[in-house]
This record gives C-alpha cells, structure tokens and sequence, in this order.
C-alpha cells in the first residue's frame, strides 16, 4: 500500500519520491514533473513491476521515455488523488517514446472515469506512442480540443533503419475506454498508413522505406465524437487485430476527401471490426482497404454520410465500403449481420475483384439515399443496386438472406426512433427472426448475447432473446415530426413535415418521468422547431412535441 507523500525541495517544487512496496518500487511524480526519462538517474531503477504515480493537478505536457517493463511485469503509469490534466499551446499533450512493456491508465481515482484530461493542445496532438514503443495498454483517458489528431499509436520508418519491417514490430497494442472529441484530424491513428512504403531522401539517395507491422491490436471501448477526419483508423495491422464495442459519433467534420469514415481498416490490415455504434457522421461508416480474411459483423451503422453535400448526389458515402487497396489474392471478405441505417448513398459498396468468396449475408439495410436515384434517373442501375452495389461485375461474392427494405414499419425493431443501438432490438414476430444465413454464423450479438437463441439465428446485429415480448407492430409512417439531429450537442431541432400556422408547445422528459424542460410559443423558422437543451446533462431524454394539429413523442440522447 502507498503512502501519500508531499516532498517539498527548499519549500517549492515537487521532487520524485520512491517508495518500497513489497518487492516493487512505486514512484510518486510530483505535478510539476513534465519529463520522465528512464535512462536518468532519478529513474534508472525503475523496472518491471513498478508503479509511476501521477499526482494530481495541471501540467503543460507530459514527455515519459526510455522506460521498460517485461512481459508479465508491465511498468504502470497512473495518476494518484485526482486528474491529471493538460491544457497546453504545446504541440503535444503527452508524448511516450521507446517505452515497452507498460500500462497507462487513468483508473488511479475510482470517483473519475478518466483519470488523464487532456482539455487543450493548441499546436499539436492529444497523445502519442511512438520512437520504437511496443506491447502497451492505454485506457481511462480523455483528450479534447487539439489541432490535430487524438491518439497516434505508430513509430514511423527513416533513415536510421530502426523502425522499417523486418528490422521493427509493434505487438501486443492495447487502446480502450477512452473518451476523445472534437479533434481536427483522426479519433485514433495506429499503424502507418503507407503499408507498401514510402520513398525518402538518405544521404542524398532515393530509398523505399517500409513501415513496421503491427501484431497483436485491440481497439475497444472508446468514445470518438467530433473528429475531423476518420473516427478510427487501423493500418499495417497485419495479424491478430480486432476493433469492437466503439462509439464514433459526428466523423469527417471537415470533409476531408480520402480521411472520411467512422472506421477505417487500412492498408496491410487483417482485423475484425465488429459490435460498433457509428452514428451521423459525415463518412463512410466503415472502409475497408486491408488485406481480406477478416469478418465486418454486428455492427450498427446510422446516416452515414447523410449530411455530406446532402444535395449532391454524385458525392457518395456508403455504409460499408470495401476495396482492393491491398488485399491479398483469393482473399475473402466477411460481411455478416450488420444494420445498415439510411446511408447517404448505397448499403454496402463492393469495389474488389482481387478477393474471392467474399460473404455478405444477415445484413438489414434500410433506405439506401440512391434508390430513387438508381431507379428514376438516367443511370445503368436500378434501386435494388442501392442496398448492395458490386461496383465491378467480376467481383466474386456472395449474397445470402439480406433484410433490404425502404422503410423498416415491418422489421420488428422494438422501438420507431432507431437512433440508439438498443432500438434495433427485435419484437416478437419480427420477420429477422431465425432466418439468418447458417454458412458462416458469428457467435454472439451486438449486446454479448449468443447465437443461435433460437432455431437458427437472426438476421442483423441483434438476437431475440424474448426479452421483448410484444408482437411487431407497424409503425407509424405519418408521422408529421422528426429530429434532424440525435444525438444533440446543443440545439434539439425538430423538422415540421407542414405548415401549421399554430405555436408549438414542448416538453422534455427523463428517463425517470421528470419533467425537465418545458416551453411553449415555439415559433418554427422554415418548419423546424429549436430549443437549446446545452443546459441538461448527457443521457437520454423522452421529447412530446405539442400544436393544436400535432401530438408526437420520441427519444434523443444529449452529449
């Protein structure tokens, strides 16, 4: 057990104090400590086992290097009394380099979910690992506000020839239940994403520098809203790579071309991608460029794309795009029990001819945007093309037991909203029910659930455990309100289907019945109602919208 310290040299500044535990060494950091490096003096004991101990409080940067645990005996680094937090015009928040073996976790304070802030970096990124780092576990951090990306997690090849494949590889790469939001580039960045190499300048000569791979990665649990490029990206992930139980809210803000997607597995990747939320974002839901050999399942895609140059129907985003950036010949693509929920352009977008026997099977794709396009314009195609789209016909890939349907009044989701994933549980008697492909079934569902409950299992991303007992019910397709947003941020906008001419009466409600906001004389600008909600807390939230014509209710979530 440690003892909390408060060392003071000449009365000012915080100094490291070592503590004998057992046969480990704890740390204890002081808060004006910005630089650990393990090769110093004061640092040149710490060894597998030991603990570095955070103090709480503000800090400009963090800079931790040189430090080595062993396989079984990772170093741990976590914070102690509180948060560490960072708020900076560095052009880092926290920066570790040639570190192995090691844990870095925010969980030292069980009053705080996120035991490292990192609120601001003005000129930089949140978090880097890199400069040679291996067999790591980042969790429990938050990052916010930077100019660049959140979390990179890669070592790049030069000239030394340290790092290039072959030479170097980042195993054993562990990053979850991390909240990042509102970052001008990717969410999450790991693995280089030249995997074929890049050319550079050494010593006056042209040289093809190879990117290390990486072996062993686990991409769970985090938050990602707000990025401005993709949510997620994985490349040079070649072997034992799995990306699960994500959130990624609000990607691509800035649009930019080639970095737009919630989730992205990259050049040289072999990873399975599956029970993710990917919601409104501005991107494909997910891109898939890697090597093939790998299964997309239970995933719940909504409105991907559906705000990019929504006008535009040429500018096309898709809920699942699959390409041959580099896959590996007679390569298979599994795409397995997904819900695919109006994708601005096509469900599923197949553009590879080099993988063969690809699968796509026990997917729900509801309201592809290009149906009306495909069947009433002057294209080759027809709307059914919109749910699958086999870009080229010499792709090799399989269709099997696929829900596709314009609206989804008859698939049996327990609730009309579908904004959140557990509205896409199933009814009694819907049509999803034990009718899913049995060739290739995965073991479990979107909530843990294990497949086959029934006869057989069900198609798309949730299983019937009969929890939800009511028979299917139509719904209601005149409905004359809807939300334009959800979640919501700020501002809860409700388009009006027509022109009242009456004032609009609004109440909101939480999930306890508490009546938390209310407001009437609502005026709608151009058919949509707006209330600013940035007052209530995060959760969800029950809204009944109120005129002398209209009476309707639904569900949205506050971030």
């Amino acid at each position: 057990m440690i003892k909390k310290l408060a060392i003071l040299l000449l009365g000012i500044l915080p100094i490291t104090i070592q503590l004998a535990v057992g046969q480990k060494t704890s740390f204890l950091i002081g808060p004006e400590i910005i630089y650990l490096d393990g090769n110093d003096a004061a640092y040149n004991e710490v060894g597998p086992g030991d603990t570095l101990y955070f103090a709480a409080g503000n800090r400009k940067y963090l800079l931790i290097k040189n430090f080595k645990g062993s396989t079984f005996r990772p170093i741990v680094m976590i914070n102690s009394g509180g948060a560490v937090t960072i708020d900076t015009d560095h052009y880092f928040g926290i920066s570790i380099q040639n570190c192995s073996n090691f844990k870095f976790t925010g969980t030292g304070d069980p009053g705080i979910t996120y035991g490292f802030q990192i609120k601001r970096v003005a000129n930089g990124g949140g978090m880097g690992i890199g400069e040679l780092s291996t067999n790591f576990e980042i969790e429990h951090v938050s990052i916010e506000n930077c100019m660049i990306g959140g979390i990179y997690a890669k070592t790049d090849p030069d000239c030394t020839l340290a790092s290039v494949r072959g030479t170097f590889t980042q195993y054993n790469t562990s990053i979850h239940d991390n909240y990042i939001a509102n970052v001008g580039d990717e969410g999450l960045y790991v693995g280089n994403t030249k995997y074929f190499g890049q050319t550079v300048q050494c010593d006056g000569k042209d040289v093809l520098l190879m990117p290390s791979l990486l072996d062993g990665v686990r991409i769970y649990n985090n938050i990602i809203k707000y990025s401005g490029w993709d949510g997620i990206q994985v490349s040079s992930a070649s072997n034992d790579c799995q990306i699960y139980n994500n959130t990624v809210l609000y990607d691509s803000q800035l649009q930019t071309e080639s970095q737009m997607s919630g989730i992205t597995i990259g050049g040289g990747s072999k990873c399975d991608c599956y029970n993710n939320f990917i919601s409104q974002g501005k991107g494909n839901g997910i891109e898939s460029h890697g090597l093939g050999e790998y299964k997309i399942f239970n995933n719940i895609i909504l409105d991907a794309g559906r705000s990019f140059r929504p006008t535009d129907l040429t500018q096309m985003k898709h809920g699942i795009f699959v390409t041959d950036v580099s896959v590996q010949a007679d390569a298979a693509f599994y795409i397995l029990h997904n819900n695919i929920i109006n994708p601005k352009s096509e469900g599923i977008r197949f553009s590879s001819v080099k993988s063969k026997g690809s699968q796509i099977s026990s997917n729900v794709i509801i309201n592809p945007g290009n149906f009306d396009y495909y069947e009433n314009d002057n294209t080759s195609f027809k709307g059914k093309d919109s749910y699958i789209m086999f870009q080229y016909t010499a792709s090799d890939a399989t269709m099997l037991n696929n829900y596709l349907a314009r609206n989804a009044d008859l698939a049996g989701f327990v609730s009309p909203d579908m904004q959140l994933p557990n509205d896409f549980k199933l009814t009694k008697g819907s049509p999803l029910i034990d009718v899913a492909d049995e060739s290739n079934v995965v073991g479990f569902d979107f909530s843990g659930i294990l497949r086959p409950y029934g006869a057989q299992s069900d198609v798309g991303a949730f299983e019937y455990d009969g929890s939800t007992s009511s028979l299917i019910q139509p719904q209601n397709t005149h409905r004359k309100s809807r939300l334009l947003q959800n979640p919501v941020k700020d501002q809860l906008k409700i388009s009006i289907q027509q022109e009242f001419g009456f004032d609009i009466y609004l109440e909101i409600f939480n999930l306890q019945g508490v009546n938390v906001l209310q407001q009437s004389g609502i005026k709608p600008e151009k058919r949509i109602a707006e209330v600013n909600v940035s007052h209530l807390v995060p959760g969800i939230y029950i809204y009944l919208i109120r005129s002398e014509k209209l009476s309707e209710s639904g569900k949205f979530i506050i971030l």
